[in-house]
């Protein structure tokens, strides 16, 4: 078995650097060194992406709960009173003298929002057809947990049903009830705090009166919120 070489007298042996795997301890040195360093920026990239993750859940949490406490409620239409004496009295003849007395309240149930109303018109209807209205022509707004009471009366010649109309409304109050149709319209948009006001809406209501016997509103019929709609 043969001796490795050596080296004449005064010569060393030179140490080379140890090569892992094709490399220096250089190159893995600048190897671990970008592993570190794109490590750090990978959990500094997350860090920000948590933080405006959970900025923008903040924000979105706080604008939801404002929507919920700031979404403006719809007005509530009630028929308080309603009355045609003349289905009571049975007569025909003589409508011309007969008037319908009416009383709406429309209450706006909102915490921190005002409404705001253009010209109010109540119809009376029977069967399709209009035989009656009466307007309210002045603008107003309505305050936060506040009512609103519409009183009026139709009267006279404005009763415009026709004689075959007068006829079945008699015929049915000798049945015990006739159902009319009233609606309240207006324009109204919705106002929060002293600069903020939604789009104009045109608001609808129809609600059901039912008239006994005597003329006057059902006991059934009070009370109840008017269905609404709005375009």
């Amino acid at each position: 078995m043969e001796n490795p070489p050596t080296k004449p007298d005064g010569e060393t042996n030179s140490v080379r650097p140890i090569k892992i795997s094709g490399r220096s301890h250089g190159d893995i040195a600048r190897y671990y060194f970008r592993q570190v360093k794109d490590s750090l920026t990978t959990r500094l990239s997350k860090f920000i992406i948590a933080i405006v993750l959970g900025f923008l859940f903040v924000i979105a949490l706080i604008a939801f709960i404002l929507w919920i406490s700031l979404r403006p409620h719809r007005p509530r239409v009630r028929v308080e009173y309603f009355s045609f004496p003349a289905l009571g009295n049975g007569a025909g003849a003589g409508r011309d003298a007969h008037t319908i007395t009416f009383n709406v309240t429309v209450r706006n149930s909102n915490q921190n929002i005002k409404i705001h109303y253009d010209a109010v018109l109540v119809k009376v209807s029977y069967d399709g057809q209009t035989i009656g209205n009466a307007s309210f022509p002045r603008r107003f707004y309505q305050g936060a947990k506040n009512t609103t009471v519409f009183a009026g009366s139709i009267t006279g010649a404005a009763l415009n049903a026709s004689s075959q109309h007068w006829t079945r409304l008699v015929a049915g109050a000798s049945r015990g009830l006739v159902v009319f149709g009233l609606d309240l319209t207006s324009t109204i948009w919705f106002k929060v705090g002293s600069s903020f006001k939604s789009r104009k809406q045109r608001m609808h209501t129809n609600c059901g009166v039912g008239v006994g016997t005597d003329g006057m509103l059902a006991a059934a019929y009070k009370d109840r919120i008017c269905p609404m709609y709005f375009n």
